[in-house]
């Protein structure tokens, strides 16, 4: 049994860890290529991120998706690309609008080269996967699309938060499966479709996708909360200060409005304080670390991995179907 990354994912068939194994090399490759522009300081800016690093989570997902057919098909490793950079751009873009100072561990773009830079990097990166797509086919172009949209939906609908009588939480899993579930569904849609797999396999990886994508971002929202930023390789509580309600928060204002605990009414009013003030803010993350609405917020991430986990089901035995089932219990360790 020999340890992949990311997540230190267990592969015991030798031919299944030589593939990925390569295909995350060939992507790292084509992901340093596609950074590269005739003006330096572009490289520079666009390669920050790559060069610090990640857990190339989607990437794994398209090369494992790809067992279930030809995973040696030309479109297989440019894929694992495409969905990458737009990741990474995404990643540039919410640095910004989250005022974020450390990103895996190094400073966010914003911070070392300010706002402007950093947007219009995530616009360059998205611009390279567009390049991309291109040689891939129409059918790929169109699946990006409608998932960019669908991420960006996402944002938008977490940026206006849920309209008039609808469930805070009901809206948030929407717009994390919009923010998230879209983009992680798409990588193993591509891993499967470039195969050649058959059509049902496509789907049901598809579905496993959206699913497991909403649990990996849950389980992020854990770890905002309950990490250091050693082990999250960003700055902990980012999203409480900057008043961002994240799974936990919305956990504990239900658990508030239903409840009426004097104690939980006390802390939601605290959250919704200034907590760009270093105190406040250590005090917040203090108490919600030891509030029933951080496990409440477990216990959801645990449900969509199980689900998603599930889904597998119909797909034959293989190597890479039980590396797929056990992605579902890295999320949810992720988050315990």
């Amino acid at each position: 049994m020999t340890v992949v990354e990311p997540f230190g994912l267990s592969v015991r068939d030798q031919a299944l860890e030589a593939d990925v194994r390569t295909g995350l090399s060939a992507v790292e490759a084509g992901l340093l290529d596609a950074t590269k522009s005739e003006v330096p300081f572009i490289t520079e800016a666009a390669q920050h991120l790559v060069r610090a690093g990640g857990k190339r989570f989607r990437p794994l997902l398209v090369m494992l998706a790809a067992q279930f057919g030809d995973p040696y098909a030309p479109g297989i490793v440019p894929s694992a690309v495409v969905v990458e950079l737009t990741h990474l751009a995404t990643l540039y873009h919410d640095d910004v609008m989250d005022e974020a100072d450390v990103r895996r561990g190094v400073d966010s773009a914003n911070t070392r080269w300010g706002n402007s830079v950093a947007v219009l990097t995530g616009d360059f990166l998205f611009a390279r996967a567009s390049h991309i797509l291109a040689d891939l086919g129409p059918e790929a172009v169109r699946i990006q699309a409608e998932a960019f949209e669908r991420l960006v939906t996402g944002q938008i609908l977490e940026t206006a938060g849920p309209r008039d009588g609808r469930d805070p939480v009901d809206h948030y899993l929407d717009v994390m499966a919009g923010k998230t579930g879209s983009l992680v569904a798409v990588s193993v849609r591509f891993g499967a479709m470039m195969s050649g797999a058959d059509e049902r396999v496509v789907d049901t990886l598809t579905q496993y996708g959206e699913r497991l994508g909403v649990a990996f971002q849950l389980a992020d929202d854990v770890l905002d909360i309950a990490s250091d930023s050693h082990e999250s390789g960003k700055t902990p509580g980012t999203d409480l200060r900057e008043g961002v309600p994240t799974l936990p928060v919305l956990r504990l204002r239900a658990m508030a409005d239903a409840e009426g605990r004097p104690e939980d009414l006390e802390l939601v009013a605290l959250l919704e304080s200034d907590l760009t003030d270093d105190d406040r803010h250590a005090e917040a993350l203090r108490r919600l670390r030891e509030h029933p609405a951080l496990e409440q917020a477990r216990k959801d991430t645990v449900r969509y991995a199980q689900e998603a986990r599930a889904m597998l089901a119909p797909l034959p035995d293989c190597s890479a179907k039980a590396a797929l089932e056990e992605l579902c219990d890295a999320v949810v360790h992720r988050a315990g």
